[in-house]
C-alpha cells in the first residue's frame, strides 16, 4: 500500500485572512505531496515496510534499514506532521467563541478537560499561549512547536502536558510522546504572506486552531 496525500476538510481559502489560500495550496498540494512521494520511493524496495502504518514506522526508527532510515525519518515525519497539522486547523468562525467573532484577532480558546489541564500545568491559557509562542518563535531554522503528553498511555486528565520543539520534520511520536497540538514553523508555511515575520504568522495561527479537534486529541478519541 502506498501512502497518499490526505484531503483537507476545508477549502484552501477557509483560513483567510490569517493563512492565505495560495500558501495553503502550495503547502498542501506541493510540499506535503512531495513528502508522500519521497516516502513511497524510499519504501519501494521494502515491501514488508509498506504493510506498516506511518506511526509504526516512526515510533521505531532504529528498526528501519539504515539505507532508508533518514528518508523515512524526514519524509515520513513530514507526512505525519502535516496530516496532523491540517486536522487541527479550521475556519476562524469555527475556531472562535461567538462572543469574540466581533474581534477576530482574539482567537478561540480550549474548553473542557483540555482547558483544565492547561490551566493546571501552565497557570492559565494566556500563560500557555505565551510559552508556546515563545517556543515556536525561538526555533532556529525549520521545525515544529508542539504541545504533547509525556505519558500517552495514561488517562488524559492525568497526563502531563509539555511544550517542546522539534527540528526539521522530526515527530514527537518518535520520542514516545503523543502530540496534542502542533505548529508548522517552516518558512513554507507562512512566507508568501508574512515573509520573514514568523511571530506575525504565529499570532495569526492562534485564530484558526481547531480546539475541538485538539480536545479530541487530548482525550485520545481521534
Amino acid at each position: 500500500m502506498k501512502f497518499e496525500l490526505p484531503k483537507l476538510l476545508y477549502s484552501y481559502d477557509a483560513l483567510e485572512p490569517f493563512i492565505d489560500a495560495r500558501t495553503m495550496e502550495i503547502h498542501h498540494a506541493k510540499h506535503h505531496q512531495a513528502y508522500v512521494d519521497k516516502l513511497n520511493m524510499a519504501l519501494e524496495k521494502y515491501p514488508e515496510l509498506q504493510e506498516k502504518s506511518l506511526e509504526e514506522l516512526l515510533v521505531n526508527l532504529d528498526a528501519i534499514p539504515q539505507e532508508i532510515r533518514t528518508a523515512v525519518r524526514n519524509h515520513g515525519g513530514g507526512h505525519f506532521n502535516h496530516s496532523f497539522f491540517w486536522r487541527t486547523l479550521c475556519s476562524p468562525a469555527l475556531s472562535q467563541p461567538v462572543a469574540s467573532l466581533s474581534n477576530p484577532s482574539k482567537g478561540g480558546i480550549p474548553t473542557g478537560t483540555l482547558a483544565e489541564a492547561i490551566t493546571k500545568t501552565f497557570g492559565s491559557f494566556e500563560k500557555f499561549k505565551e510559552q508556546f509562542t515563545a517556543a515556536a518563535s525561538g526555533i532556529f531554522g525549520s521545525g515544529w512547536a508542539w504541545l504533547v503528553t509525556e505519558n500517552p498511555k495514561s488517562e488524559a486528565r492525568n497526563s502531563k502536558l509539555t511544550i517542546l520543539t522539534t527540528s526539521n520534520q522530526d515527530s514527537p511520536i518518535s520520542q514516545g510522546l503523543k502530540p496534542i497540538l502542533g505548529l508548522d514553523a517552516w518558512e513554507h508555511a507562512y512566507y508568501l504572506k508574512y515573509q520573514n515575520k514568523r511571530p506575525d504568522y504565529i499570532a495569526a495561527w492562534w485564530n484558526v486552531v481547531n480546539w475541538k479537534e485538539v480536545e479530541e486529541n487530548f482525550k485520545g478519541l481521534s
